[in-house]
């Protein structure tokens, strides 16, 4: 089929009615699909399962250096689980703080301390007339809700296949005192699947911001998650790359195990220099006396090193990959060629990011949503949930099942032709107005 902008009205017209039964036939199956998160799936899940098994009543419950992990105490965490962390995050063990199962929950303490007591000595930010944070659009939706919550102004920074328009970056942090941070997902971004090239790790490494308390929020979520053995992204690592720029105080890096093991009780950590390190736990040994060492020790015996995790993660890999796939191919067949969309076929990571015509988005995902598929709103992948373009949505391929995922991935491509047809319609009637009222005039 030849592009739609190239068609006729009443090809359009005729193509129109077509796609209009077909969406019948979709409403008439009653589906009840939900795309709307990242989640794992049952069969991932199930991969941990042997986790539950390395602890019991007769298992020594005593860390490497004898901590009972039974008992309070160990602010940072135990040894053997910061070297596991340390290595998946590619940092020394002595520059990570282990926290509970959500690195979520690191970044909103992370902004809240801020907010309320400032960064190494700084003013707090509630004392200040105006707080604003870069981010980069599309992107993640939670880490925009955050900074939404405490009433700091959201700021979008394109992403680009290479990461952020470090052009407009680096101007604006460099101009404004009132920004102290940015968000990013550096590899298989959420939603784009981009990781940052080198160029633009070294250009963040060594950014000359106007205020002393700004800091890159670094949450690299997806560090081991490939979809492919032979073919992975790999980024520079930003701590030693900040530390050979002369910034070494410069990231807060975070990760997690959320979808390495169990999504509801993994470890997070939150790496960064050591003079942040120190600034950061006056504010923790208030909050805590300590975090779960059973599960950092269940999650060490579990995995044993960097090398088990790695495997494991192989296993996620063999799960996802179809998944990923199979919506890649519909997306190809389906749409290729037509002109109505462009989509992102990542290497690793959750997600594939659609653009559809302007002005498409939110009337895809509603039409989706009353055939019986749920996805994430459209412009959630902008701050406050507007994206100027209307164009954005987010697909999740990971949580339902194969077949499940094929009938969804149809209807949605169906959604996108329909909904295009109309737009492409809608903009004929509008210049031929305009015509018209030329004419008249």
């Amino acid at each position: 089929m030849k592009p739609y902008a190239e068609m006729t009205r009443e090809e359009l017209l005729e193509l129109k009615k077509e796609l209009k039964g077909k969406y019948k036939d979709m409403q008439a199956l009653a589906l009840k699909l939900d795309m709307s998160r990242g989640k794992p799936c049952t069969a991932q899940l199930d991969l941990s399962m042997g986790m539950m098994a390395v602890l019991n009543e007769d298992t020594e419950l005593r860390s490497e250096d004898g901590t009972d992990c039974r008992n309070y105490g160990v602010l940072t965490g135990i040894p053997e689980a910061l070297e596991l962390m340390g290595d998946m995050m590619e940092v020394p063990y002595d520059h990570i703080i282990l926290y509970g199962n959500s690195s979520l929950n690191v970044m909103y303490d992370t902004i809240s301390r801020s907010y309320t007591h400032g960064v190494m000595g700084s003013t707090p930010w509630c004392k200040l007339d105006k707080v604003k944070f870069l981010c980069v659009v599309p992107g993640y939706d939670r880490h925009f809700a955050i900074t939404e919550y405490f009433g700091i102004e959201n700021i979008p920074v394109p992403m680009l296949p290479t990461g952020p328009d470090m052009n407009i970056v680096e101007k604006l942090v460099a101009e404004d005192e009132a920004i102290k941070g940015i968000w990013c997902v550096p590899k298989y971004s959420n939603p784009t699947g981009n990781s940052y090239s080198d160029e633009t790790v070294r250009r963040m490494a060594r950014l000359k911001p106007a205020a002393k308390d700004f800091r890159i929020y670094w949450d690299n979520a997806y560090t081991i998650h490939h979809l492919y053995d032979h073919d992975q992204d790999t980024i520079i690592e930003i701590l030693a790359e900040c530390k050979r720029a002369g910034n070494p105080d410069l990231v807060y890096k975070f990760a997690s195990t959320s979808k390495v093991s169990f999504p509801g009780s993994g470890i997070a950590a939150l790496a960064s220099s050591l003079n942040n390190l120190e600034d950061i736990k006056k504010q923790l040994k208030v909050q805590t006396i300590g975090h779960d060492k059973v599960n950092q020790l269940r999650h060490v015996r579990f995995f044993e090193d960097i090398h088990g995790m790695v495997e494991h993660m192989r296993k996620h890999a063999d799960i996802l990959r179809p998944k990923f796939e199979m919506v890649e191919e519909i997306l190809d067949r389906e749409l290729g060629g037509l002109g109505i969309g462009t989509w992102t076929k990542p290497k690793g990571g959750y997600f594939i990011s659609f653009d559809t015509l302007e002005g498409c988005a939110k009337k895809v995902v509603s039409r989706c949503a009353k055939a019986g598929v749920i996805m994430t709103s459209a412009g959630a992948t902008w701050p406050g949930g507007k994206d100027p373009h209307d164009s954005n949505i987010r697909i999740a391929p990971s949580f339902p099942p194969l077949n499940d995922l094929r009938i969804a991935a149809e209807l949605f491509t169906l959604c996108v032709k329909y909904v295009s047809v109309e737009k492409l319609l809608a903009n004929m009637d509008a210049a031929e107005g305009k015509a018209a009222e030329k004419a008249e005039a």
